[in-house]
């Protein structure tokens, strides 16, 4: 059997584990390991005395990849990242960022809603993890909403759909993983997704403004609140904005010339002020302790994930799986932009059935040189692309492409894992109802994605300045 066809029987077996429901680190790692001990054994015949060494030389080979990744530079961003979010929530912090947009914007149609979202943009600029965001404000925003007579679905789909602009906004996690495996630059990657994201929020609060409209009970105004109430507001909740500006100008110099330091000094930094400003507003020992087992728990998990989709993704260059779907994507007879439009559709397909980091790591190594090699390849210059830009501004366009679908399944159902996390801090909500207000939101990212694709410049404006 040629390795091709050993990388097609052991990427179905991977899929079928998946949707059998076993987790996707182990499902990948075990994969990985048996289709290495395959091609390895098939090198030699499959002589019974061989098996033995195809099985040691696998272990080798799968044991060197946690190691030889995880200890990349680049992935120490996400723990300080997810640090930053915990200490801004422990601190109180993200309280006052939400109360600040609630007397600025609460006035609006569904305006506590739109408060929500924006709110949620803002602790994403410090977090860079959706899962954090969702539950910091199932336990902030919802009680609000509720308080004033916002139906509880569509309260919790707020909550929900408000907590995946993490993904897209820097810091985010799932941008570095992405950076890491297609070998792009972080920072700019990064800076990429900063016009999105904010673009993102406000698909979503003119989709809420608009349901307020027209079905007058969902989302009542909030009125009552002085000039001088709202400008009291702002002080306690430019702590967050400090820290993002420190971040930014730490890493990206907008004064011209070098970085002053790398994303991941850039990150500790932050997570270091936000620390002091902690400290300062009398955090406890006992928060700094929760803050820190949180950070740890959710790290670990995405490193594990990473772990294992690693070693399958080690066997996939055996069995030259990668290279064998790209000469295909390319031979097909349509237009690169329909292909492209296709992947992603396939992308929100399989975001029904499992997690978006997974997801991301398991389909990039394959699905990636395919789009490369639409547009051209990855030296390729703007003028002979097939979608108008060089290979490496394709790679930040895909980028944020494929992340904002990632965005789109942490709310699709039965995965959607934002929404089990918002059922889950919320004793008065099942997993369905939260799926019922996260519907309209479907309408919401369907458009921003189609405008993304429509118009490129909306995501390189920004790295095309950063040079």
């Amino acid at each position: 059997m040629e390795p091709i066809d050993i990388g097609l029987w052991v990427t179905g077996g991977l899929l079928a584990m998946v949707l059998l429901g076993m987790r996707v680190a182990f499902a990948a790692a075990m994969a990985g390991l048996v289709g290495l001990v395959w091609i390895f054994w098939a090198k030699f015949g499959y002589a019974p005395d061989k098996f033995t060494k195809a099985l040691t030389v696998s272990v080798k080979i799968a044991g060197q990849v946690p190691h030889s990744k995880v200890s990349s530079q680049a992935l120490s961003l996400i723990p300080t990242f997810i640090l930053i979010g915990y200490l801004a929530y422990y601190a109180g912090l993200t309280k006052a960022l939400f109360e600040a947009a609630k007397r600025w914007i609460a006035w609006l149609p569904g305006g506590l809603a739109v408060s929500t979202v924006f709110a949620t943009a803002g602790f994403a600029a410090v977090s860079g993890a959706s899962v954090a965001t969702s539950a910091v404000f199932a336990r902030i925003a919802i009680p609000e909403m509720l308080k004033i007579g916002y139906n509880k679905q569509f309260a919790a789909g707020v909550v929900a759909a408000g907590g995946t602009l993490a993904s897209l906004i820097p810091p985010s996690a799932i941008l570095v993983i992405y950076a890491i495996i297609v070998e792009q630059d972080v920072g700019k990657l990064l800076l990429a997704g900063f016009i999105p994201g904010a673009f993102s929020a406000v698909i979503y609060a003119l989709l809420i403004v608009g349901i307020a409209v027209v079905f007058k009970s969902v989302g009542p105004p909030v009125r009552g609140f002085t000039w001088k109430q709202r400008f009291a507001a702002l002080p306690a909740a430019l702590p967050i904005v400090f820290v993002v500006v420190i971040i930014i100008c730490f890493v990206y110099n907008p004064f011209g010339g070098d970085a002053w330091g790398t994303p991941t000094e850039g990150g500790a930094l932050g997570a270091f002020v936000v620390f002091v400003m902690a400290l300062i507003k009398g955090m406890k020992w006992a928060q700094l302790k929760s803050a820190l087992l949180d950070t740890a728990k959710l790290t670990v998990m995405i490193f594990t994930i990473i772990w294992g989709v690693l070693i399958y993704v080690r066997f996939l260059g055996f069995a030259d799986l990668p290279g064998a779907f790209s000469d295909w994507i390319t031979s097909i007879d349509a237009s690169p932009m329909l292909i492209l439009v296709c992947i992603l559709l396939a992308y929100a397909v399989l975001g029904m059935f499992m997690d978006a980091i997974g997801m991301l790591l398991l389909t990039l190594p394959v699905v990636y040189p395919a789009v490369m090699a639409l547009n051209g390849g990855e030296a390729v210059s703007a003028a002979d692309s097939a979608f108008g830009m060089s290979g490496t501004m394709c790679a930040i366009w895909f980028g944020i492409l494929v992340v904002k679908m990632a965005e789109f399944c942490l709310i699709t159902p039965p995965i959607g894992l934002n929404c089990f996390v918002v059922a889950g801090v919320r004793d008065d909500l099942t997993v369905q109802d939260v799926f019922k207000g996260v519907t309209p939101f479907f309408l919401a990212d369907g458009v921003t994605i189609a405008l993304l694709v429509a118009f490129p410049g909306i995501v390189l404006f920004l790295p095309s300045l950063a040079g």
